[in-house]
């Protein structure tokens, strides 16, 4: 096995969801290869040498006992499973994912296939920007100059803009940075079961809904009229209470918090289920606690169709729940609809779920994990 080095690469993309693009392939990249150590802020350029829509550029550092060659066919793989397509004419062409290997320790590397350093890298203003970021003083051992002087010297006049974004070495990083998430759901939809998976898989915090234990319930669904206001009441001071509590008190020994609900759910129901009278007099004790309680990250909500949620309620056997209405399900998906329009600032992700079962097969389950990761690094950290 050959000694570890330190591999500087370079990764664009201009074509497509780019930022996606650019951390999949990262995500490629740790998990074939681990090492990453440093990875640079995202820029945004024009194109180089040709006319094209802005490339996302950012470069990172990767510790790795490949030899420069087989780094090389394992960097290449990656790009074609990403779905890259390397054509055989000279010249550029815009691309879903480009990799290019910068250094690989202080050697110099020449080959019919590959060139150590890149030979373009003192000439190109979004790549030594980026790798300035994380290897300022790392000397090009042909040139024997730092990345800061060969940025300072560099020609290209081409627009480079520093982005908000960040993007991450693994999976478990990027939620990590959520902070909080709420996965919010119909009846039946499967909200508690995907916060349980995501929290064993990602190490969160778990806040979970404390329903089966609300003495209202059963009777609610026997009685709507004469129960729907204090269980209503019960479910608003009891979300209240948990929030303050779980919701400020982080665990030290786990990454981001994830719960199975939000407490505007409160209103949602309320709205459908309480008198107009009594609504208003909900509403304004509702609207004193919300100032107060944490607010999520992303708001993630599932959709199901209530025929399927109908099923599901079935399956899980409640005797409180055998009586609900397709009507009260069909308000419910309303109600959440018209809150995710009213709150456009905030970060929802609405995940249609169709004939998914991520209970039961492990790729709907990454389905799933692949549209909340696609969704969070977007967000500015």
């Amino acid at each position: 096995m050959n000694d570890p080095k330190i591999a500087y690469l370079s990764l664009g993309s201009n074509l497509g969801d780019s930022l996606n693009y650019l951390q999949r392939g990262i995500f490629a990249i740790e998990k074939s290869m681990p090492g990453i150590q440093h990875i640079s802020p995202v820029y945004q350029s024009s194109a180089w040498g040709f006319e094209a829509d802005d490339f996302l550029n950012v470069c990172l550092s990767l510790r790795t006992s490949l030899a420069p060659q087989q780094l090389l066919e394992a960097l290449l793989k990656i790009e074609a499973d990403m779905g890259r397509i390397r054509y055989q004419e000279e010249g550029y062409e815009s691309r879903c994912l480009d990799i290019d290997i910068l250094y690989f320790g202080d050697a110099a590397f020449f080959t019919d296939k590959l060139v150590i350093p890149h030979p373009e890298l003192p000439f190109r203003k979004f790549v030594l920007k980026p790798l300035s970021d994380i290897a300022p003083q790392f000397y090009h051992p042909v040139l024997n100059k730092d990345t800061r002087n060969l940025l300072q010297e560099c020609k290209d006049k081409g627009r480079l803009e520093k982005t908000a974004y960040r993007l991450f070495k693994n999976r478990s990083e990027l939620f990590a940075q959520t902070n909080f998430i709420a996965i919010e759901g119909n009846i039946g939809a499967g909200k508690t079961t995907l916060a349980n998976k995501l929290a064993d898989e990602f190490n969160a915090k778990l806040v979970l809904e404390r329903f089966a234990d609300n003495p209202f319930l059963p009777k609610f669904y026997e009685d709507r009229g004469r129960y729907a206001f204090p269980l209503e009441m019960s479910f608003l001071a009891d979300r209240y209470q948990q929030f303050t509590e779980d919701t400020t008190q982080y665990d030290l020994f786990r990454s981001f918090m994830i719960s199975d609900y939000d407490i505007y759910k409160s209103l949602i129901f309320a709205q459908i289920t309480l008198q107009k009278d009594e609504f208003e007099l909900y509403r304004k004790l509702f609207n004193l606690m919300y100032k107060e309680v944490k607010k999520p990250s992303i708001y993630v909500y599932l959709y199901q169709t209530t025929e399927r949620l109908l099923e599901n309620i079935k399956k899980r056997g409640r005797d409180y729940e055998r009586n609900i209405e397709p009507e009260y399900l069909d308000k419910i998906n309303q109600g959440y609809f018209d809150f995710i329009k009213s709150y456009p600032e905030q970060n929802n992700l609405v995940i249609e779920l169709g004939d998914l079962d991520f209970v039961e097969h492990h790729e709907d389950y990454e389905t799933i994990v692949d549209r909340i990761l696609k969704f969070a690094v977007h967000l500015p950290y």
